[in-house]
């Protein structure tokens, strides 16, 4: 059906959408590309541009991964489009046609993806993000961690293959996304959040 074909499309287009170039834009801030760490995402833009641009930055993303998969379970019950679905709007957040393929790590609008495929795992990797934070204090840290757990909560709670696989593949950009963390965490160069 032409609805299995427009669904990633349309998902693809939502996720190019930058809540963190729309925020900082709309407060009058700088480009989160240009400030910190160059990530337009909610760590660097509460970092560099203050708690509401960040807050506005995080609805934003959050909310293209729940409202495009929520769309798509509105219209078909296929696990493969769901999946492809959840993919495209993930990969538009990553690789924003609209704003020169420089988006985000991931991080939010996996995390909405999750909340609307399955509400236990979307906790489960919300709690796994939380205690590593508060152990920890490295949000970058937090984050690879949930990523690494998501694909075995989802195992666990739905059993999905098509779910299975594309929380697979969200984890592995997602932490592909995170190597220059990665390095700073491994020679010490990591900023913890409460050194913002």
């Amino acid at each position: 059906m032409l609805i299995n074909l427009l669904l990633p499309i349309c998902a693809y287009l939502l996720g190019s959408i930058s809540g963190a170039l729309l925020a900082c834009r709309w407060l009058g801030l700088s480009d989160p590309r240009y400030q910190g760490s160059g990530n337009p995402g909610a760590t660097n833009v509460l970092r560099h541009s203050g708690k509401k641009a960040a807050v506005i930055t995080l609805v934003i993303d959050v909310f293209k991964g729940i409202s495009a998969v929520f769309i798509a379970k509105l219209l078909t019950t296929s696990p493969l489009v769901l999946a492809g679905t959840s993919f495209m709007v993930f990969l538009g957040h990553l690789y924003p046609i609209f704003f020169e393929f420089r988006g985000g790590k991931g991080v939010a609008t996996a995390l909405g993806i999750l909340m609307v495929l399955n509400w236990q795992v979307s906790l489960a990797a919300l709690a796994t993000w939380l205690v590593i934070l508060v152990i920890f204090r490295y949000v970058s840290l937090a984050s690879i961690a949930a990523a690494m757990f998501a694909p075995a909560y989802m195992f666990w709670f739905t059993g999905i293959p098509e779910y299975i696989l594309v929380s697979f593949m969200m984890s592995s950009l997602l932490i592909w996304r995170h190597r220059s963390n990665i390095n700073n965490l491994l020679t010490g160069q990591e900023d913890k959040i409460n050194e913002a």
